[in-house]
């Protein structure tokens, strides 16, 4: 544990001084972006994990750490569904959803950095999985197909969003009529997770950023060891008079 914890503390300073420039990101959108948030209701943004450390996210003691196999079998998913993986990096979540959703499903996998789109493309031809639709989203767009994404799995990346309001109005309208966000955040609740705090949400802020953009709780499951797991569907009365 001591190793893995010494691992994560050099990615994540590694994170913070190999930035993804936004000057490529505006080439990807067409033209300048908006300025990027430092602080979101609240909460201090953390950067982006470069790609240089994408062995992190397939680390032997992933599953032991994280207990991943039980998120997804309570995530949901089921053969023929479209789910998407954002922030997907080298393709750890996108290999199971595959599998999961079967050759009648789709797993779009959404990163803002092509070099780990290329790993996940090397990961998935090794394996001949061949249902992942590898895309190169933006800071401001993911790049989804509105009304039509049943899950969008967000595994301890959304409190890295630089523009927040922009990813949730988009993620919001990709969302089929009875789709679902789920958000999966390290604890700050619990000081004894081993992850800076910069890289933890707490469920009241969660809330109050997802309620703040269109969001309701649907349920959340609460026996992840460091992990709060909260699914969100499209409330339709947010912007009502």
């Amino acid at each position: 544990m001591y190793r893995c914890f010494r691992l994560l503390t050099f990615l994540l300073t590694l994170a913070i001084c190999l930035q993804l420039p936004q000057t490529v990101q505006a080439q990807k959108t067409g033209g300048e972006l908006p300025p990027g948030r430092k602080i979101y209701l609240g909460r201090r943004i953390a950067q982006t994990m470069h790609y240089l450390g994408a062995p992190w996210l397939i680390r032997d003691g992933r599953e032991r750490e994280e207990r991943c196999s039980q998120m997804l079998a309570n995530l949901g998913v089921k053969p023929g569904m479209t789910v998407c993986d954002m922030g997907c990096g080298n393709g750890y979540y996108s290999l199971k959803l595959a599998k999961l959703v079967g050759a009648q499903g789709k797993v779009i996998a959404v990163d803002i950095q092509p070099e780990m789109l290329t790993f996940l493309r090397q990961r998935a031809a090794k394996e001949k999985i061949t249902n992942i639709t590898p895309t190169l989203g933006s800071l401001i767009d993911p790049q989804l197909p509105p009304g039509k994404v049943d899950i969008i799995l967000c595994v301890d990346v959304y409190h890295e969003f630089s523009h927040p309001e922009h990813m949730l109005r988009e993620m919001r309208k990709s969302l089929a009529p009875n789709g679902l966000l789920v958000l999966l955040e390290y604890r700050e609740e619990d000081p004894t997770v081993p992850i800076k705090p910069l890289h933890k949400m707490s469920k009241n802020q969660v809330n109050k950023e997802m309620a703040a953009n269109g969001l309701k709780l649907a349920k959340q499951y609460d026996e992840l060891p460091w992990q709060h797991m909260m699914f969100y569907r499209r409330d339709e009365t947010f912007g009502a008079k």
